[in-house]
């Protein structure tokens, strides 16, 4: 299991939400180049971005920003946020993303994410963030009629390297994981998943060790970190025990 540290930029800065709501950012570090390389230096080995200002203006917002931090770490790097074209699928792969991922247009244009899994394999993941069961697009301002069920199944046979699975009820307000919705989504498909929303402590990471989630990729983690709820040494030496007796 990998435990990915998130950075969410809103404005240039480190930032976590409540519920994906943009009027309750918390900012926790003014130097997001800063923040990705503590979590390298902590020993971190994948790192999670979404530009929250791209989300919403359908376009690379915090461009510059991402791309101090692409050039400034050693470990891969993916990112979320404003990728709706092919160009802009290009452009980040070429500036160094370990991958895209693809949100808005999994729903909008799953024929775009065909191409761009077709055209970078192993590089483009899908994010289905869903509300109340729903999945939502446009920086999660809209809710479509679609479950993530509904759109993980269009791609079943397209090649995508992980669906990430945000249960937006519970992102920024640490009540814990939806275990249960997430495996669901995982059980049902081949593509490995994410679980997003709400990680709140070591118990979380405990439970993302229990056998039954063994076919989890791993888990993102935003707040907790950064408000010390998740002691990084202990979550990431946890998840290295486990690993050295075949548990993840």
């Amino acid at each position: 299991m990998i435990l990915f540290p998130a950075i969410d930029l809103k404005d240039g800065a480190c930032v976590r939400l409540v519920k994906g709501e943009m009027d309750q950012a918390t900012v926790f570090n003014a130097d997001p180049v800063a923040q990705a390389l503590e979590f390298e230096t902590t020993g971190f080995e994948y790192l999670h971005m979404v530009d929250l200002n791209g989300a919403f203006a359908g376009r690379p917002v915090n461009a510059q920003v991402v791309a101090d931090i692409i050039a400034a770490v050693s470990i891969p790097v993916q990112l979320g946020g404003g990728i709706r074209d092919m160009a802009t699928i290009e452009h980040w792969l070429a500036q160094g993303l370990a991958r895209v991922i693809l949100g808005t247009v999994a729903v909008r244009d799953p024929d775009l994410v065909r191409a761009a899994c077709k055209a970078f394999p192993g590089q483009v993941a899908v994010g289905l963030d869903a509300r109340s069961g729903r999945v939502a697009v446009e920086g999660w301002a809209e809710t479509s009629d679609l479950t993530a069920m509904d759109i993980a199944a269009r791609f079943a046979d397209a090649g995508v390297a992980a669906i990430i699975y945000t249960d937006i009820d519970r992102d920024g307000v640490l009540e814990g994981l939806n275990i249960d919705a997430t495996l669901a989504l995982a059980n049902a498909i081949s593509i490995p998943v994410i679980a997003s929303g709400g990680l709140a402590s070591i118990t979380d990471i405990e439970a993302l060790l229990e056998a039954r989630c063994a076919g989890l990729e791993g888990a993102i983690s935003g707040r907790a970190l950064y408000d010390g709820r998740l002691e990084a040494n202990g979550a990431l030496a946890k998840i290295a025990a486990a690993r050295e007796i075949g548990r993840c």
